[in-house]
């Protein structure tokens, strides 16, 4: 697994990372967020042995990461922020020095060699210069590196940073497909891939874990948790909707949007209102285009718990 315990970096007066504990284990797959300037990116830069904690520790499968540096690295594929690489080298040379670089040898290099080109679509670039490529598949190469030795730790620092959406969609499938056998932690600001690959968040925020708890429990607490969501065919019916319901018991708060002629009906703290508005909606005869209960949103959480 992997372990941090009291883990702290300090430049002079700037505390970036103050008093970090969590554990990682097999199958897990940990989204690590935080607002700009946080602390992720130096907290996964000590797990990956790049930088030294001013104090604390942290291991990986076992193996301190700097009394052990070499064997914790060695269980570690690390794709850090701006996925750095030799531009001068073409791609299939620099991925043929990172299989240098991870000892391997025989079929095994060769079967591994193919299978980071094939997964990560590599083959049409695989003679241009690294620095040549566009931002898209400079992370592919980045990320085609981390999983060279098909280690048992990912940290991934923005995997999917400058990829189109059809891009993201393969690298999160393949980070899905990963996950099955390995632990996986991403530091990412997307909170959509959050909700696309993770079971387990960790926010922070000014150094300190502010949440820890799986993207649904997060969402739990929005106060859009239960709320339900109505959109209406005609603009007029806003007005009257809105009143109807607003006067229904444990309706809280009603918003609305004039450009989507949608209603947002937020529940009392722990109440069910789906009924009763489906109920309301009949009985009134809403001309609707949507009704859908919604299961809570992280950006809003995400807001609240960093402000």
């Amino acid at each position: 697994m992997i372990k941090t315990e009291h883990l702290c970096k300090r430049y002079n007066a700037l505390v970036a990372v103050d008093d970090v504990s969590f554990e990682v284990r097999p199958g897990e797959v940990l989204g690590f967020l935080g607002p700009n300037g946080a602390g992720k990116t130096t907290t996964m830069r000590m797990l990956a042995g790049f930088i030294a904690p001013t104090s604390g520790r942290a291991s990986i499968c076992g193996h301190d990461v700097e009394r052990d540096a070499l064997a914790a690295k060695s269980c570690l594929g690390y794709l850090p922020e701006g996925a750095p690489a030799y531009g001068e080298m073409t791609v299939r040379r620099f991925l043929e020095f990172v299989a240098d670089l991870r000892a391997l040898e025989g079929e095994r290099r060769s079967a591994r060699l193919t299978y980071v080109i094939d997964r990560l679509q590599l083959a049409p670039v695989l003679e241009q210069s690294v620095e040549t490529l566009s931002k898209g598949f400079r992370r592919r190469v980045g990320l085609a590196q981390a999983i060279m030795h098909d280690p048992p730790v990912l940290i991934l620092d923005e995997p999917t940073d400058g990829l189109d959406p059809n891009q993201k969609h393969e690298v999160r499938a393949l980070i899905n497909e990963m996950a099955r056998a390995k632990i996986v932690v991403i530091s990412t600001h997307i909170l959509e891939e959050v909700d696309a690959v993770c079971n387990r968040a960790i926010i922070i925020s000014r150094g300190r874990i502010v949440a820890d708890d799986s993207p649904q429990g997060l969402a739990a607490k929005s106060r859009y948790y239960n709320a339900v969501s109505i959109r209406l065919e005609r603009t007029e019916q806003l007005a009257a909707v809105r009143s109807a319901l607003a006067a229904l018991p444990f309706v809280a708060e009603v918003e609305v949007s004039d450009r989507e002629t949608r209603l947002t009906a937020l529940p009392r703290a722990g109440k069910t209102i789906l009924p009763a508005v489906s109920e309301l909606a009949a009985r009134q005869g809403f001309a609707l285009k949507e009704l859908h209960l919604e299961s809570g949103r992280l950006d809003e959480v995400f807001r609240t718990i960093t402000a």
